[in-house]
């Protein structure tokens, strides 16, 4: 299971700097039409995608205990979103063996 979710969540990493640097080299983000940004599903989806990383946040908060690394956590999730959180399991799935259960990487350690 290790393995299959370091795979995964490289290739979460990988297409999101893929699209992320093709949609740079389309238009700068600030170029969004305000027909698009002010549509409604634009909009829920945004909503979306923020709790999604809120949600996902939760979880992070509760594996670090430093409030340094939270903060700068809780920073890079909502600048970057699946990036850094792809980043942030990638880390979480390299300190296990393969062999190890999930619950060694949901679960804090003591």
């Amino acid at each position: 299971m290790i393995t299959f979710l370091r795979f995964l969540f490289t290739l979460v990493l990988v297409s999101m700097l893929w699209v992320t640097s093709w949609a740079t080299m389309q238009c700068a983000l600030w170029d969004t039409p305000r027909a698009v940004a002010t549509h409604p599903w634009f909009i829920a989806t945004m909503f979306d995608t923020y709790w999604g990383f809120i949600t996902f946040y939760c979880w992070l908060a509760y594996k670090e205990r430093s409030w340094v690394a939270k903060i700068l956590w809780f920073i890079a999730v909502m600048l970057l979103g699946n990036i850094a959180m792809s980043i942030y399991i990638l880390i979480q799935l390299f300190r296990v063996p393969a062999t190890a259960r999930l619950e060694d990487v949901l679960l804090r350690r003591s």
